[in-house]
């Protein structure tokens, strides 16, 4: 870059600041600071001593030494919501995330903050946003939380309850819900993340005719598709698909005789093979089926289901399941966190179950939450009672596990925006763990 060295000036409230355009130009071409430069990033110049800005000095001090040095220090006199205000009209909130918290990493993580629920009980689901913030669906209410967990107007279902949630982008969710008797509603609606207004409905036609419908798990694909569970009064049952930006529908997978489609507990996209894994598991159904859909063939191209397999292993439940395509399998976990792998290149298989990376032996609580997992970034990620354990390398070794006291057991967790989310049951409280910013050498 053809910076200049040249020394500028500001006077921002009333008070002078000097820096160079080499400081400046760290701020970005996104920022406030990088539309003073031209292409070539040479500083332009109206031939005015300094620049003024009507803005907070105090903040503007932090600003600019954040610049200088990647680092953030904020004063204990400091609002943080003030900063935070300073730093989106600069175009610099983007550095002040990645100075407080590093790249996300299962086995650097530390608790930075509890937030307490609305009301005991009943937390469904957690969901991590694309920008650090989250939202949580507890019975019929969604509550929703930007990256600096200021909780914004909760989404009222009237009565409705929540079966999942999921982002679309940072201002966009879609939620799920039951279909009520005798109301003719349910089914999905994306909603404003800022101010929870219904902007459409998702609808299911089938033979023509628009159908009331259950939705259930949900996952979003590649193409601005929307997948969802569904179960109908008739023959839609199944899972449907959506175009996120229109909201109509564009296809649906019946579920085949024997099988189950319409109640699945979770939905995941496989982006190499183009196909969705669904999963419905026990309890939900006495019997496990997983499946690879490939929607343009519109056929069920692979398959496993437990039925058959001898009851006297019931400790082999499957929980939980999430497909791992760099390793053409499937990672299965039962109640008592022993991580089980399934072949994807044979349908039918059986599962290899790990005992290696059991931790409780024994009587399960009372109150159990029985395991999720989730894989990120080449990482393992496996709930169970009240902790978190992190799985790494190609045999997926135990190499840290997360855990406090407050709460109860965990029943839901989600990763996004560099930080994991914990929702707990008891006390419908959620955690958020963060990765500490690597120290500057």
């Amino acid at each position: 870059m053809g910076i200049q060295k040249d020394r500028v000036r500001f006077n921002v409230g009333g008070r002078i600041f000097e820096t160079t355009a080499t400081t400046l130009a760290n701020a970005g071409r996104n920022s406030m600071f990088g539309a003073m430069f031209d292409e070539n990033w040479n500083l332009q110049s109206d031939n005015s001593n300094e620049y003024f800005i009507d803005r907070n000095p105090d903040c503007f001090a932090i600003l600019l030494d954040l610049l200088r040095t990647q680092e953030l220090h904020i004063p204990a006199n400091m609002s943080e919501k003030l900063l935070y205000r300073e730093a989106l009209y600069y175009g610099l909130l983007d550095h002040v995330r990645s100075a407080k918290w590093g790249p996300f990493d299962g086995n650097r993580l530390w608790l930075s903050r509890t937030v307490a629920g609305q009301a005991p009980g009943d937390g469904t689901a957690i969901r991590a946003g694309p920008d650090g913030g989250c939202c949580v669906a507890h019975g019929c209410m969604v509550h929703v939380y930007d990256w600096m967990l200021d909780e914004h107007p909760p989404i009222n279902l009237d009565y409705q309850r929540v079966n999942d949630v999921g982002w679309v982008d940072s201002e966009n969710i879609v939620i799920s819900v039951c279909e009520r008797l005798g109301r003719g509603d349910g089914g999905m609606g994306l909603f404003s993340s800022s101010n929870g207004e219904l902007r459409y409905k998702f609808q299911v036609s089938h033979e023509n005719q628009v159908k009331s419908f259950t939705a259930g798990a949900l996952c979003f694909g590649s193409d601005d598709k929307i997948f969802s569970s569904c179960k109908g009064r008739s023959n839609e049952y199944g899972v449907g698909v959506w175009d996120q930006i229109t909201g109509k529908q564009t296809d649906f997978f019946y579920e085949p005789p024997g099988w189950s489609l319409g109640d699945a507990d979770k939905l995941q996209w496989l982006q190499g093979s183009n196909c969705l894994l669904v999963a419905t598991l026990f309890p939900r159904k006495d019997n496990c089926y997983i499946s690879l859909l490939d929607l343009r063939e519109k056929k069920m191209v692979w398959s496993w289901s437990d039925i058959g397999a001898p009851i006297t292993v019931d400790e082999k439940r499957v929980r939980d399941a999430i497909a791992m395509e760099e390793s053409n399998s499937i990672c299965v976990v039962n109640e008592y966190e022993d991580l089980g792998f399934i072949d994807l290149r044979s349908s039918g298989g059986s599962v290899r179950w790990s005992s290696r990376s059991r931790l409780m032996k024994g009587k399960m609580p009372d109150e159990p939450c029985y395991p999720k997992l989730a894989l990120h970034e080449g990482q393992l990620f496996s709930s169970m009672n009240d902790s978190i354990s992190v799985f790494c390398g190609p045999d997926w070794v135990l190499t840290s596990r997360l855990r406090r006291s407050y709460g109860g057991s965990i029943c839901d967790f989600s990763i996004g925006g560099d930080r994991l989310f914990a929702l707990h049951s008891e006390e419908n409280v959620f955690d958020i763990w963060e990765t500490p910013p690597p120290p500057i050498i």
